[in-house]
Order: C-alpha cells, then sequence, then structure tokens
C-alpha cells in the first residue's frame, strides 16, 4: 500500500490516493479537486480507481467528485445520503469495509459536521477536518465541540500512539504527539486498545 498526498490549494485541503500494488486498485480520499498529478498517480500504475471516501460534506473536500465519476465509475462512500448516492454506500456509526483488497475500518466522529468519518487503513487514520494537527476541528456550537471531543477521545486518542493521523487540512500527527500536545487534550488517562 502507498499514500499519495496531494494539496488543494483553493481550499487547502488534502487529498489522499491511496494505491495497492498486489491488485492494482486505488482509493481516493476527499478529492477537493482533481489535478493531472492525481490523475498520473493513478493511470501510471496503472490503477483501477474503485472507491472514493468522503470524510465530510464541505465543498473543499468534494469539489473534485464530479470530475472523477466523468471519467472512472468509482464507488463512493460517506455518510451524507446525497454524496453516496445510494443506500449500499451510506456508513453510519463505526464499522469495517472491504475495498481495493484493503481492510478499512470507518468511525462516525461527528461534531465537525453531523455527516464527519474517520477511516483507517493500515497504522494510518485519515481524520478530515475533525483534527488538524494540534487544534481540534471548528464546531458551530459548545454542544457539537462538546460532541467532537468526545468522540476523538474515545475513538482517536484511544488508539496506539504511533498510529498517523491525516487530516483534512495541514500536517500528519500522531496520535501520541496530539495526545501531548493538543491542548483540548491536556491530561488524559493514556488508554490503548
Amino acid at each position: 500500500m502507498k499514500i499519495y498526498f496531494n494539496l488543494n490549494l483553493e481550499g487547502f485541503s488534502n487529498c489522499y490516493v491511496i494505491t495497492n500494488e498486489k491488485n492494482m486498485e486505488a482509493v481516493i480520499i476527499d478529492p477537493g479537486k482533481i489535478t493531472k498529478e492525481i490523475l498520473q498517480q493513478i493511470e501510471g500504475g496503472p490503477f483501477n480507481l474503485t472507491a472514493v471516501l468522503i470524510t465530510h460534506n464541505h465543498e473543499s473536500h468534494i469539489r473534485g467528485l464530479p470530475t472523477l465519476k466523468k471519467i472512472y465509475t468509482p464507488k463512493v462512500f460517506a455518510a451524507d445520503y446525497d454524496l453516496a448516492g445510494s443506500s449500499e454506500t451510506i456508513l453510519k456509526g463505526d464499522g469495517i469495509i472491504k475495498i481495493a483488497g484493503l481492510t478499512i475500518g470507518y468511525m462516525a466522529v461527528s461534531g465537525h459536521s453531523a455527516d464527519s468519518l474517520a477511516y483507517k487503513i493500515g497504522r494510518t487514520i485519515f481524520i478530515g477536518d475533525a483534527l488538524t494537527s494540534g487544534i481540534v476541528g471548528s464546531t458551530n456550537s459548545n454542544y457539537a465541540r462538546r460532541t467532537l471531543i468526545s468522540n476523538l477521545q474515545t475513538k482517536i486518542l484511544s488508539q496506539q500512539d504511533d498510529i498517523i493521523l491525516m487530516p483534512g487540512h495541514g500536517p500528519p500527527v500522531s496520535v501520541a504527539a496530539e495526545r501531548k500536545y493538543n491542548p483540548a487534550f491536556q491530561n488524559l488517562p493514556k488508554t490503548i486498545l
């Protein structure tokens, strides 16, 4: 498995292409903008784009989805009905899906938005906007902030220290660094699943 990082300068959002060299399939997470580089990462294999994973329905994370659908026929996975397109691809709560020869865990981390999801592939969690290095995602109320912090504590910070978090904006960070340096999580007990 390889992870390719792509920065969308229009929204300063991150898009990730994950390739599986064993079966030559690929997955894209949060296609904010489809660039020549992204297409080369897929076509260079050549890889079959089998799925698109959406962390949440905000424009800077989904703007490139119509372009992908014109070129490929990926299955779209999201918690938002308008994005997923059918009841077969709606993700609710927490669970596991198997696509592109990969086992992908998904976790609902609502708070930033009602449809926020995080995806765990191997030792990496694609967290969307629920968390940016050192900062808890923005929310529109105190209740949503408490909900988000609770979800992050129970589902993300409970992971092993060396798990890498790939956010929707900004650089990657480890669970250990977030637990130690993020002001929202100071003095929390260390738990490992």
